[in-house]
């Protein structure tokens, strides 16, 4: 169950800032940051190679982001009257998402210059909402849902812990990452078995999306899961030949660092 946290700026033509948490298996082929889609001029995004599509997706020219998190399903849908929910986040940052998406439940947040909303899908029926001013979290249920237990125990830290200056903005906010660790049951890098699946953290992503453009940056602990201290250098590390990521993108140090999109 991924993780995002959001800071959506009072003032207009302020940034918004977000970081992204995504879990999965850890043997599920994937790729970092990259344009993997030629299809589709233009967007990047962190690629699911088992299913072609993405979880976090980026149009750089337009300005949008968009990140995908999986939410219960309450349709009595068979599999094969469902399609991959990969497709969304790179609809999302493109043409748009349909009113009744052919997957299984999502939560959604999209970014662009004027803010953030959060589109959540239970298989039924669909509600796109901004999201207000301030410190957020999203999981698996509505926002800042105090039932989620990372999000009840850490929100408010999050939340104090505020937006630091210059390049390293996301510093304060991977200091409360860090020190979340102590509660493995409320950890934000996380380890869970779920539907017979472990799934682990696997990728880290910190973003600023403004008037100014967009930046994407990201980084791979050193085992699934866990926080190390490398996760801090690969934040800053640019993204030479970004093309070139391999399929594991957490096994390449190439994949990770930033994207500046201007």
């Amino acid at each position: 169950m991924c993780t995002v946290v959001i800071d959506v700026p009072e003032t207009a033509g302020k940034p918004v800032r977000l970081l992204a948490v995504r879990d999965e298996e850890r043997d599920r082929p994937w790729r970092g940051l990259g344009p993997w889609w030629p299809e589709r001029a233009g967007i990047l995004g962190v690629r699911d190679d088992r299913a072609g599509g993405a979880w976090l997706a980026v149009d750089a020219e337009a300005g949008r982001l968009a990140v995908l998190l999986n939410r219960q399903d309450l349709s009595s849908r068979s599999d094969d009257e469902v399609v991959s929910r990969g497709g969304i986040p790179l609809d999302a940052v493109g043409a748009g998402i349909p009113e009744r998406p052919s997957t299984r439940g999502f939560n959604l947040v999209e970014v662009d210059a004027d803010g953030a909303h959060l589109v959540e899908w239970d298989g039924l029926a669909a509600r796109r909402t901004r999201i207000a001013p301030g410190t957020h979290m999203v999981a698996h249920h509505a926002v800042d849902d105090p039932a989620t237990p990372r999000i009840g125990r850490w929100l408010d830290d999050f939340r104090r812990a505020g937006i630091g200056r210059g390049d390293d903005w996301w510093m304060p906010w991977l200091d409360v990452v860090a020190h979340a660790t102590i509660d493995p049951s409320a950890s934000v890098l996380r380890r869970d078995a779920h539907d017979g699946h472990m799934l682990e953290s696997l990728l880290l992503c910190v973003a600023t999306v403004g008037p100014d453009g967009v930046d994407v940056r990201q980084a791979t602990p050193a085992e699934p899961g866990r926080w190390d201290d490398g996760l801090i250098e690969g934040l800053r590390h640019g993204i030479p030949g970004m093309g070139d990521a391999t399929a594991r993108g957490a096994a390449d140090p190439a994949s990770e660092g930033s994207t500046p999109a201007q």
